[in-house]
């Protein structure tokens, strides 16, 4: 299925022994086994980003992230299957091999983080990481049936994580269900001395959240910007759904308009930026010889170094318009409620949809935590999707709210 890129077997055979042998647990994730997405490094592992010219890289040193988990007790299995470089939404890298969504064989897993998302709805996998650049974890959380987070900018460091758009970035887990984010996020948040963008936690930041019974007193606003999108049918009756598993739980829903934010155009400018960054980033690949980067990945990050200036400030001034468009939409409700993305699984070897990201992409502008939660249809074998977005900081309060609809949807489906 190509799923992992490496397994990294004696050292995990030793954790999980180690796990057995402690008469009292770390906490939650001891024993657990979690994958890596392939770009964040494991001491000892290939650390390639699913890029042909790293095939020889070795991590010398753990990511914070993966550090923090050891310290868990998680046991890292290895490293996961991912688009190449982190720029694209397939995950079928030349080389690295053709990752499947373990519902549906033949049909990808969704990218950047295709890799982590198979891995846990597999069951290979307790968690995963993957990264979320303008949805690279819960888009492939949603086409695979799984929750995912991004989190608050800043709130998880990314030391040891070869990027693709530092601006974007952030480290994503994805778990089974959206109760089981929980324990992993705990675990990740705080400090890292090696990331100079990390950020304090908030203050008043939980041992565990307020989980709930009902979401009575809690607003939640749908987007019209939504009816602007072209969603699979499909998506919209998930979404309906979704909205219905709220309302049965109490919670108020409203019609809000996040005025400055067309989807489809701050899109296009987080895809530049991410072009432009990701071009920086891997410019020793660029000059390289042919051969190290694949065609398709050369021609955008060449796309993206050969930006003019002003179509780079605009792309940035896009960006911050969305950014601060979510902020006043979001003065009167506690989270935002959208489609994830707007189609389900698609085969491989099919079109790309261009607008994957619509959706996805105005938590990364607005450097807010944002869940994606799968919603079951009856008869079908993909599910849709919806993705929560809340305020930042506040992703304990999120991921209480996602909580509710994650069981509502489970008992009503």
């Amino acid at each position: 299925h190509n799923i992992f890129l490496d397994v990294d077997a004696d050292r995990s055979r030793q954790a999980a022994q180690a796990a057995d042998q402690r008469s009292v647990p770390l906490g939650p994730l001891d024993g657990k086994l979690i994958g890596i997405k392939a770009n964040l490094a494991v001491k000892g592992l290939p650390w390639t980003a699913a890029i042909m010219g790293l095939s020889d890289r070795i991590a010398t040193e753990d990511a914070g992230v993966v550090a923090r988990l050891r310290a868990a007790g998680g046991v890292i299995l290895g490293t996961l299957n991912m688009h190449e470089g982190a720029l694209g939404a397939v995950t079928d890298s030349p080389g690295f091999g053709r990752c499947a969504n373990p519902l549906i064989h033949d049909y990808t897993p969704g990218g950047s983080s295709g890799g982590s998302a198979a891995a846990v709805a597999a069951g290979l996998v307790d968690f995963a990481l993957g990264s979320d650049t303008m949805g690279s974890s819960r888009v492939p959380a949603a086409y695979c049936g799984v929750a995912g987070i991004k989190p608050t900018d800043g709130l998880i460091g990314r030391s040891g994580m070869a990027f693709l758009s530092p601006s974007l970035d952030a480290i994503g887990p994805l778990a089974q269900r959206v109760r089981d984010l929980w324990p992993i996020l705990s675990a990740l948040a705080g400090p890292d001395a090696l990331d100079p963008l990390v950020q304090p936690l908030p203050r008043h930041w939980p041992t565990d959240p307020e989980w709930r019974d009902d979401l009575s007193g809690v607003r939640i606003g749908r987007p019209k910007q939504i009816d602007n999108v072209e969603c699979e049918p499909e998506i919209l009756a998930g979404l309906n759904l979704a909205i219905d598993a709220l309302k049965a739980r109490g919670a108020t829903i409203l019609d809000v308009d996040i005025s400055g934010w067309n989807p489809g155009h701050a899109r296009r400018g987080g895809l530049l930026l991410s072009e432009a960054e990701g071009a920086v980033v891997n410019a020793e690949l660029l000059d390289g010889p042919q051969g190290t980067i694949t065609p398709e990945f050369r021609q955008n990050l060449e796309f993206g170094r050969d930006a003019s200036s002003s179509r780079l400030v605009d792309a940035i001034s896009r960006i911050s318009a969305a950014g601060a468009a979510c902020a006043r939409a979001m003065v009167d409700v506690d989270t935002l409620i959208m489609p994830t993305a707007p189609q389900r699984a698609f085969p491989h070897g099919s079109d790309v949809p261009n607008n994957q990201a619509d959706f996805s992409g105005l938590a990364n502008f607005a450097k807010r935590p944002a869940v994606s939660i799968p919603v079951p249809l009856s008869g079908e074998i993909l599910p849709a999707a919806v993705q929560l977005l809340g305020h930042p900081g506040e992703d304990p309060a999120l991921l209480a709210i996602a909580d509710v609809l994650d069981r509502e949807l489970e008992t009503t489906s």
